[in-house]
């Protein structure tokens, strides 16, 4: 688990559908799905289901233990950010560009 996997995490909860939060991250599907397949495979339950099909209840969300494991994660993110020396963390982040660099095709 990591800050994009958390943050997909957020978008799928927002957004009810794994192709509609790789879209509003700026991510391509298979990318969305692979990291999907990838926290899927690593923790004893999944953290995202789908429902595919037509149907009303399709899309997907986040399961119980993906809540638990997202909120988990940004507790120990916080208390990382709190860790983290002020003065430090201000070089770090004058250091680092607004946006990335878009990948290369």
């Amino acid at each position: 688990m990591g800050p994009g996997k958390a943050d997909l995490l957020d978008a799928i909860r927002e957004h009810g559908s794994i192709s509609a939060a790789g879209r509003a991250m700026g991510m391509s599907y298979r990318r969305t799905w692979l990291l999907v397949d990838a926290m899927n495979r690593c923790w004893i339950e999944k953290l995202v289901d789908t429902v595919p099909g037509g149907g009303r209840e399709r899309g997907a969300h986040v399961t119980e233990a993906g809540e638990a494991i997202l909120t988990a994660y940004r507790t120990m993110q916080a208390a990382a950010q709190g860790a983290v020396d002020p003065i430090a963390g201000a070089d770090l982040m004058m250091m680092m560009r607004d946006q990335p660099i878009p990948a290369a095709s």
